[in-house]
């Protein structure tokens, strides 16, 4: 869960830099290790993952080959909650030794075992394996690209299907695997290193003569004959007291390729063109709002301005309309106000999260190398930008009158962690139901809340402490006491109208990303795209503000000033389309089929909605908050 993974300033700067080889742009998470030949290479395994039930399990919940000890891997809190097991195999290499048939143990089902396998087969589960900190991924060839090789990450446990005139499918395993490791030779040295790990399974038969021992050759497989397995003719069906023996090939490739570029074939995507078409989508829409708003604050805004500063007599004045006329309450304290300010506090939060993981992953910090490190950058960000949310929400409480600070505070460091707190706990007890390696264990569930009561709650105190002993922010025009009378509104300035058509287009500007990001999520593919992913951002924070200025515009000249809500709803609306776009996804391309995992998958949109409600919503809100103090501040107030 993955998860899942945001100052125009200096934008233009980075625009060149970004775009020259954006997805090679990486720091490697690893450094280099250097091979002799005959070195051992150990093959370590990951989970079990399918796209249809979104449910990992561990490489050993199914009976596979296992060795001697089971020794886990040191794992990072992002690799934990991605559900991440990695543990050692029985797959042991020597470097540039090719092996030819190794027998790696020999397996009778029972009716436990081989009903484990047909249904991890049914729900199309792929196995997982690193070696050197490479996935394992299975080269395909694509016709229909020009016969252009693309990889799929890992190989799946078996196929179903239609054997030797049977009229039943019959369920078929993977038990041979013929592993294609690359390496790039030291022109200086006899060393080497591993660029490249493939493989193709297969699922064979295995014959042999006589009673079964350690020392039993294969028929079928005969690295004395020098026979090895290039196709399935005859393959191993899967089913109760059923003999499987599982073995595997191993091939060493030279290959041109440096130990510095060994992800680009991972991370490399075939339609840069779409990444381009949503940029250009985007800056349309960010260029027609400009426009908008440039018409506003150049000729409308500046005219009326002119025009006010004009008025000699009071009986001019009272004949004028528009927004001017609800300086008097247009800074008046809003409905729910502490609400308002642990919303704004929290989007604070999340927007220098965001933008921080985002410079981070630009500089290369969190490439994919580098496992689980995207979630775990995001998660210790966000705890520490537990500063800037109480120092935010503290200032909005003190400009709105408010005395209680410690009540705010204690709304802003809770209210929005709980939710999703509780949230991901019924979730995550879903998946422990299941039995699935995703469960989030109780020792980091622990973790996660000593980060929350331990780090961010302190940290949330400290910010509004210093924001709550600041000066007030001195509105520009003084509120009356009486409330003036809204007028009747024109259908089109309804605030339910108004809000739902203020999203449209800050999710216009991201949707064809999002896609990108949904796949990356929920398919299992590699999103290192971050160039492209920053340029969105920036593009989405500009579409919200001037989306917001311009709605708050004509809010206020229909001489309705109760902005404050409005200003936050109109861009925050983006999320519901978000959602709603999530929830079409879900049902074109996704396969899943079992309740738990369709409830996993809208529960886990519902917080990626929720969260990006409050960061649109957020910026919106700043955005008209500027807008209606620089134009209150610049007409004459009698």
């Amino acid at each position: 869960m993955a998860g899942h993974r945001f100052h125009v300033a200096w934008f233009f700067s980075l625009f060149g830099l970004l775009f020259l080889r954006t997805h090679c742009f990486y720091l490697p998470g690893v450094a280099p290790e250097d091979f002799q030949k005959g070195d051992p290479l150990l093959v370590k395994v990951n989970k079990l993952t399918s796209t249809k039930t979104q449910l990992p399990y561990s490489y050993y919940s199914l009976p596979y080959c296992q060795p001697e000890h089971i020794l886990d891997s040191a794992e990072n809190l992002g690799e934990v909650l991605r559900g991440d097991r990695i543990e050692n195999s029985p797959y042991v290499f020597k470097m540039r030794e090719p092996q030819m048939c190794n027998i790696v143990c020999r397996k009778i089902l029972d009716k436990k075992t081989a009903k484990a396998f047909k249904e991890k087969i049914d729900d199309e589960y792929q196995v997982n394996m690193i070696l050197d900190n490479l996935p394992l991924v299975v080269p395909i060839r694509r016709p229909d690209l020009e016969n252009a090789v693309v990889y799929q990450h890992g190989y799946h446990v078996g196929l179903r299907g239609l054997y030797a005139g049977s009229k039943e499918e019959k369920h078929f395993i993977h038990n041979h695997l013929t592993f294609a490791v690359k390496y790039h030779k030291d022109p200086l040295s006899d060393s080497a290193r591993i660029v490249g790990f493939e493989v193709k399974p297969f699922s064979v038969k295995h014959e042999y003569v006589g009673e079964w021992n350690e020392k039993t050759r294969l028929t079928t497989c005969d690295p004395h004959a020098k026979r090895a397995v290039t196709s399935s003719e005859s393959p191993q069906e899967v089913e109760e007291n059923k003999e499987i023996i599982f073995t595997y090939d191993v091939e060493f490739q030279e290959s041109d390729v440096k130990w510095a570029s060994r992800w680009d074939t991972y991370l490399l995507m075939a339609d840069d063109q779409i990444h381009w078409f949503s940029i250009v989508n985007s800056l349309m829409i960010v260029l027609f709002l400009s426009g908008m708003v440039a018409m506003i604050m150049l000729r409308t805004l500046y005219r009326d301005i002119s025009k006010y500063n004009q008025l000699e007599t009071q009986e001019e004045a009272q004949e004028e309309t528009g927004w001017k006329l609800v300086h008097g309450d247009v800074f008046r304290t809003p409905t729910n106000s502490d609400l308002l300010c642990v919303y704004v506090g929290t989007g604070v939060q999340f927007f220098g999260m965001i933008l921080v993981t985002m410079i981070f992953a630009l500089l290369g910090f969190l490439s994919p190398s580098n496992r689980g490190g995207l979630m775990t950058a995001m998660l210790l960000l966000w705890v520490f930008m537990g500063l800037f949310a109480g120092y935010s929400s503290a200032r909005l409480y003190k400009l709105f009158k408010g005395t209680e600070w410690k009540k705010i505070t204690l709304k802003t460091a809770f209210m929005f962690p709980a939710t999703l707190f509780v949230i991901f706990f019924v979730l995550n007890a879903l998946i422990w139901g299941q039995k699935s390696s995703g469960a989030v264990p109780f020792g980091t569930m622990f973790a996660l809340v000593f980060l929350w009561f331990g780090i961010s709650v302190p940290l949330v105190f400290v910010g509004s402490y210093i924001g709550f002993k600041k000066p007030a922010i001195e509105d520009p025009v003084k509120t009356n006491k009486i409330p003036r009378q809204i007028p009747e509104q024109a259908w089109y300035m309804n605030p339910t109208f108004s809000i739902l058509i203020g999203g449209i287009l800050p999710f216009g500007a991201v949707f064809i990303e999002l896609f990108f990001i949904l796949t990356s999520i929920w398919l299992h593919q590699f999103y290192y795209i971050f160039g492209f992913l920053f340029i969105v951002f920036v593009i989405l924070i500009v579409t919200c503000a001037e989306i917001t200025v311009v709605l708050c515009y004509f809010q206020l000249c229909s001489e309705d000033y109760l902005w404050w809500w409005r200003s936050y709803l109109t861009s925050g609306s983006s999320a519901l389309y978000l959602f709603l776009y999530a929830a079409f996804y879900f049902f074109t391309k996704l396969e899943i089929t079992k309740p738990v995992s369709g409830v996993l998958y809208f529960g886990y949109m519902l917080i990626v909605s929720y969260a990006f409600f409050v960061l649109t919503g957020t910026i919106g809100f700043y955005a008209c908050f500027w807008f209606t103090r620089l134009i209150y501040s610049s007409v004459k107030i009698d």
